[in-house]
């Protein structure tokens, strides 16, 4: 890992005075931040080879296309995914919106079988399988967490041969827990062979290595906003023999073979799913991301947030005004919920801000069924990154003791 020096030259944000603080990061599970390198790694395409791509035979085109394939193989190899597996989307919301749609309409998923999807899901695992669960007349099976935290052996009791598709996260975006995936391809594949597994992997790859040949799963979302990238540009993998089967979820530029006035046939992977003028600094930002993540190490990255994580809930255990959500032990990392009892989610934020310049998010997280079984509305939430430190924590800490004792 870097120093904090060489972090706050990579991220000068982080030299910022936030009302006469020093800004502590502690929202990275919204969006983390952008090292330099990404964005003069964005920089460079916009000034000295901008251009559209896979259309023209001019110079700055064939420099432009040859940058965005670039990307997509270096993000490839960064998951072990061939490159026609990997799409390019505007995040993990429309990659998700892309497989429940194309899933539905293809009909690799029929009316008589069932999703599984869980309360602890982000608003963007949820709703796009609920609506289309209406539309096609598809069963959609909600597995209930008990007081927000997952629990593997119940879960897999909710897995019959009507199973069709599974939908989950990889870490809670609420509580942070891990889950494990592998567990669950490894016992639902027992149930059902040809079982679709869906990882949505937002809060996941940022932060864990991920070999989605190893882990046999189907397909993965990301996006670049949560791993140092650009807004706008997030990653859909799918399995190749899925992905020829589906149809696409957007028609128009690139992604055809022939247009007639009888009919339309769809061009090769991964293009028939990327219709219209791709984000190609955002595609050139994710893969210098990737870049910056490697030379780093994943499981540097991994071991730094786990440390991390378990010296905040530390802390925050010793603080009896705090009620705090989720395991609270190892298995969860990066992402903590908690709530100042008596005192609303949005003052705690704002106050935070104020007096101690500490960043982090109250609200419910895109994710309201999860705050139902938690019994509440919201809640505040800090999230870690490789530039976070234990001294960051401290002042969080020192930060809730004073919101405490002025507004108990």
């Amino acid at each position: 890992m870097l120093s904090s020096n060489e972090y706050e030259e990579e991220f000068p944000v982080l030299k910022r005075k936030i009302n006469g603080h020093r800004l502590v990061y502690l929202d990275n599970a919204a969006t983390s931040l952008r090292p330099k390198q990404v964005m003069e790694a964005v920089t460079e395409y916009s000034l000295n080879h901008h251009a559209n791509v896979h259309r023209s035979t001019h110079t700055l085109a064939s420099e432009a296309t040859e940058m965005f394939e670039s990307s997509r193989q270096k993000i490839a190899k960064f998951i072990n995914a061939q490159e026609e597996e990997v799409i390019f989307t505007k995040g993990t919301t429309e990659s998700l919106n892309l497989l429940a749609y194309s899933l539905a309409i293809s009909k690799i998923v029929k009316p008589n079988e069932e999703i599984l999807i869980t309360t602890m899901e982000h608003h963007s695992n949820f709703v796009p399988w609920q609506q289309i669960g209406k539309i096609f007349n598809i069963k959609i099976k909600y597995f209930p967490l008990r007081k927000g935290i997952f629990e593997l052996d119940e879960y897999l009791k909710y897995i019959n041969l009507k199973t069709k598709i599974i939908s989950i996260t990889g870490i809670s975006n609420v509580t942070g827990q891990v889950i494990p995936i592998n567990m669950i391809v490894e016992k639902a594949r027992k149930i059902r062979k040809d079982i679709i597994i869906i990882v949505d992997g937002a809060q996941y790859v940022p932060h864990i290595s991920v070999n989605v040949k190893s882990l046999d799963i189907d397909f993965l979302a990301f996006s670049g906003h949560k791993m140092l990238g650009p807004t706008g540009i997030g990653i859909l993998y799918g399995k190749k023999e899925y992905l020829e089967r589906m149809s696409p979820f957007l028609y128009g530029g690139e992604m055809i073979d022939k247009v007639s006035m009888e009919d339309t046939t769809f061009t090769i992977l991964p293009y028939k799913f990327e219709a219209g003028t791709p984000n190609v600094e955002g595609s050139i930002g994710l893969a210098k991301a990737v870049d910056f993540l490697q030379q780093i190490g994943m499981n540097n990255i991994a071991q730094h947030d786990n440390e991390l994580t378990q010296y905040a809930l530390e802390k925050m255990k010793k603080l009896d005004f705090l009620e705090i959500y989720g395991p609270k032990n190892n298995l969860q990392s990066s992402i903590i919920s908690f709530n100042v009892k008596g005192i609303h989610p949005h003052d705690v934020a704002h106050l935070l801000n104020e007096i101690a310049g500490v960043a982090i998010r109250s609200g419910h997280h895109c994710a309201q069924p999860m705050m139902t079984e938690l019994g509440v509305r919201s809640t505040c939430r800090v999230s870690f990154y490789i530039y976070n430190q234990n001294e960051d924590i401290d002042i969080l800490i020192e930060g809730l003791k004073k919101v405490w004792e002025w507004l108990k």
